[in-house]
């Protein structure tokens, strides 16, 4: 076995460096990312290889009842893995959640609403504490506004990402990445990247209406040297104006 070649040095990853450097030195040595991963942190579950997974299980549904979490040797499950260290409640609350609904419908050709939310939590959601004129300009993607006018509000604000599908993107990053930022019910939809707030947010009635504003993440200040020349906003085919048409994803409440 070998380890991945991950760059430690951008923001995005400066949440799980520590444990993502300690993990990769474990891979390096000849592990296999599940034991690199068992041997790093102490989460509510253990990593397994892949082939625990029994054929025809709903990978949800096992995670649920045996607290294993069947892990291959790629990039992608070792995010996933790194996510599971770092925000363990956040992330048992949503396996609890996938599996309640797998055992009430089963598996289906469609997901269904909330475990569609589910999902896009899990695979590319972000987690964003900032002030309320930054979620106005998210959540009507007014661009110029949340990253040229209001800028220097950026340096109150922190944008963690969360899904594994996101941080394994970002290992090769491109300016189109965009995440699912997750909005918090009541008049102010920020969330601080702690785990327990996070999971806290984490109700069924309230991720069936799901509740996210894309975010073009290398547009925030500081995530990308390019977006100091304020004409890396000016690329509509990624920082795309809403549709008269489209709903506005809204907290139950004004942002205030």
């Amino acid at each position: 076995m070998s380890g991945f070649a991950v760059d430690w040095t951008p923001p995005w990853l400066a949440p799980y460096r520590a444990r993502g450097e300690r993990v990769q030195a474990l891979l390096d040595a000849g592990l296999p990312c599940c034991e690199a991963l068992d041997a790093a942190g102490d989460a509510p579950v253990r990593f397994v290889p892949q082939d625990a997974l029994p054929q025809g299980r709903a990978y949800e549904a096992h995670i649920f009842a045996t607290r294993t979490v069947p892990t291959r040797h790629n990039l992608h499950d070792f995010f996933n893995g790194l996510v599971w260290l770092h925000f363990p409640r956040a992330k048992q609350r949503l396996n609890e959640l996938q599996a309640a609904v797998i055992a009430r419908d089963g598996i289906g050709a469609a997901r269904g609403p909330l475990r569609d939310a589910l999902t896009l939590i899990d695979e590319n959601g972000a987690i964003l504490e900032a002030p309320p004129g930054l979620w106005r300009a998210l959540i009507a993607r007014d661009w110029q506004s949340l990253f040229v006018t209001q800028r220097a509000s950026w340096r109150d604000a922190r944008l963690l990402g969360f899904g594994h599908a996101l941080l394994e993107k970002l290992a090769s990053p491109r300016k189109a990445a965009t995440a699912h930022v997750l909005m918090a019910p009541g008049e102010i939809p920020s969330i601080p990247a702690d785990d327990d707030r996070v999971a806290a947010v984490l109700e069924a009635a309230h991720l069936s209406g799901k509740p996210f504003a894309s975010l073009p993440v290398l547009g925030v200040p500081g995530w990308c040297v390019q977006n100091e020349n304020f004409s890396f906003y000016d690329d509509s085919d990624v920082f795309r104006r809403r549709r008269v048409a489209e709903s506005s994803p809204t907290p139950q409440g004004p942002v205030a």
